[in-house]
Order: C-alpha cells, then sequence, then structure tokens
C-alpha cells in the first residue's frame, strides 16, 4: 500500500511539473506573440484583399488554404530554422530581425507612397477589370499563391521575433513556445480574416431576413460600416509596420553594439513623458514609426529599380508587395 502511495506522490509530482512546464510554455509564447504584434495586425489587415471578388461561396474556402499553407511553414518550415539559429547562430537573429523590420518599413511606406499617389487608383482599378475577365480558377490560384507567398514573409518575421523574446534557453521549450506562437497567431489571425470576409453577407442576411427591427438595423449598420472599417484597418496595419519596423531596427542595432539612437530615443520619450508609462510608449512609437517613414521611402527605390528587376531577371518574378 506504502508503494501505490508513494508511485501517486510521484505521478502527482511530476504532474505538477508538467503543468508548471505548459505554463511556463503558454506564458512565455504569450509574451512572444505579443511582441509580435505589428506584424499579425499587418498579417489581419492586408489577407482580406485576396478574396475580393470572388463568389461568397469562394471566400472561406481561399482563407482556409491560405491559413493551412500558414500553418505549414511556421510549424514545418520556419519554427526548425528559427531552433537551429537559436542552437547554432545566435548572432544571425538581430540582422535577420533587422531585415524583417526593413521589410516592414518597406511596406508601410509603400502603401502611404500609393495612397499619395493620385494615378494608383486608377492603374488598380484597370487591372482588377483585366483581371476578372480570366478564369475564376486560375485567378483564384494566383490570388492564393500570392497570399501565402506574402504570409510566409510575416509569418518569417512574427516567428524571428517571438523567438527573440523568448526568455528561455531550454530547447524544448523555446519550440513548445514557438510552435503555441504559430498556431495560435494563425487561429487568431485567419479567425478574424474569416469574420471580416463573411460579415457583409451576415449583415446583407440580417438587414433582409431579420425579424426585430433592431435585427434589421444592425445587419445594415453592419454593411454601411465595413468599407469604413476595413479602411481603418488598414491605416492601423500601416501603422503598426511602421512602428515594428522601426522599433525592431532600432533595438536590434543595440543588440550589435550600437546604443546611440535607442539611447535617444530613450531619452527624448522619457523628457516629454515624464512619469507617465502611456505617453513614453507613445513617443517611442511615434519616433520609431517616423524612422520607419523615412527608411521605407529610401528603400522603395532601391526594391522598384533594383531587387525587382534583378527578381524578373532570375525568374523569380511576382509581387514584391501587398
Amino acid at each position: 500500500m506504502s508503494g501505490l502511495l508513494a508511485l501517486l506522490d510521484d505521478v502527482a509530482a511530476i504532474a505538477k511539473v508538467a503543468a508548471a512546464s505548459v505554463d511556463d510554455v503558454i506564458g512565455q509564447a504569450a509574451k512572444a506573440g505579443a511582441k509580435a504584434a505589428g506584424a499579425v495586425i499587418d498579417d489581419a489587415a492586408v489577407t482580406p484583399k485576396y478574396v475580393h471578388g470572388f463568389e461568397a461561396k469562394r471566400e472561406l474556402p481561399i482563407v482556409w488554404k491560405i491559413a493551412r499553407a500558414s500553418v505549414f511553414n511556421k510549424l514545418v518550415i520556419l519554427l526548425p530554422v528559427a531552433l537551429l539559429l537559436s542552437a547554432f547562430a545566435p548572432w544571425m537573429i538581430p540582422p535577420l530581425l533587422m531585415l524583417g523590420g526593413a521589410y516592414l518599413c518597406f511596406e508601410g511606406a509603400e502603401k502611404i507612397h500609393h495612397w499619395l499617389s493620385p494615378a494608383h487608383h486608377d492603374v488598380e482599378e484597370l487591372t482588377q477589370k483585366k483581371m476578372s475577365d480570366e478564369d475564376s480558377a486560375h485567378l483564384e490560384e494566383q490570388k492564393v499563391k500570392g497570399a501565402i507567398k506574402t504570409d510566409f514573409i510575416l509569418s518569417a518575421e512574427i516567428m524571428t521575433i517571438a523567438l527573440a523574446a523568448l526568455e528561455t534557453d531550454n530547447i524544448w521549450f523555446r519550440a513548445g513556445a514557438l510552435a503555441v506562437v504559430a498556431i495560435g497567431i494563425t487561429m487568431l489571425v485567419y479567425g478574424a480574416v474569416a469574420l471580416i470576409v463573411k460579415a457583409d453577407d451576415v449583415g446583407l442576411h440580417m438587414a433582409a431576413n431579420g425579424r426585430a427591427g433592431v435585427t434589421r438595423q444592425t445587419g445594415e449598420l453592419i454593411v454601411r460600416g465595413m468599407p469604413g472599417f476595413l479602411a481603418g484597418l488598414t491605416v492601423v496595419g500601416t501603422a503598426a509596420m511602421l512602428w515594428v519596423g522601426g522599433s525592431i531596427i532600432v533595438h536590434s542595432l543595440a543588440e550589435l553594439g550600437w546604443h546611440g539612437p535607442e539611447d535617444w530615443i530613450d531619452g527624448v520619450a522619457h523628457a516629454v513623458g515624464g512619469e507617465s508609462g502611456l505617453i513614453i510608449w507613445l513617443v517611442k512609437a511615434a519616433i520609431d514609426g517616423v524612422f520607419g517613414i523615412v527608411l521605407g521611402m529610401l528603400i522603395i527605390p532601391v526594391v522598384t529599380y533594383v531587387i525587382a528587376p534583378t527578381m524578373r531577371a532570375v525568374g523569380m518574378g511576382g509581387d514584391a508587395a501587398h
């Protein structure tokens, strides 16, 4: 009997350790996921455009295709690469973060450039009209491929940011936390995307078939509000890209030994914000965002006249950006 009690006591102890480990993994994953918020917001803001123009019945299948590829990219490709980097080449993480941060700055600056370009909207409308005449299945395939390519870049950034934010040297904890981040963020992003792309259909159904007046009015509000909501989401996503991209580069420079920019931003933020943590954070985010805009604008001509033509010349053509 005593042996059985001792065995049960050992099992209980192991269970406690396992539970603590799970809590630690989830806690680490939550912190790491929060660090990647900018890229996550951008992912959620960008993806709905890939289902624009398709029949309502194809919207969710398209989202599912992209989400499934996103999970594969994160778990099968990016997670092992991240673990190998952390184990054998941790010095590569800051430069990779800077590369990803530069990409986010470029994306954000390019969107601002497009908004400020009078001819952009006319060109976009002509492109959409031309593509609408193509075979729907082929168009869907091309859209999905483009979305998966964009998702892979953002997923790589998310996983690298998450890896840098983990505070454990245990490779199994790192793997578990990164897996939680990968699955959790994918569910969050594409669950939100599915809700966004179907919201107008739900609103139309409520407005047309609602039995109560408040239901019909709510449906009408949803339908009328979705264009503004999507526009606002795009603005938030762009701001997040610029802020996160700028802050990643500034912090990575400090990690590589150049503390000047980070110390200057920190000094300005504390001088303006005083004891207010919120104001300090807002000032830092604003300065990082301005830095992101400037850097992104400088990168645009490099991508347009150097990188993109080179990629086309070697047969890697495609959208370099969203």
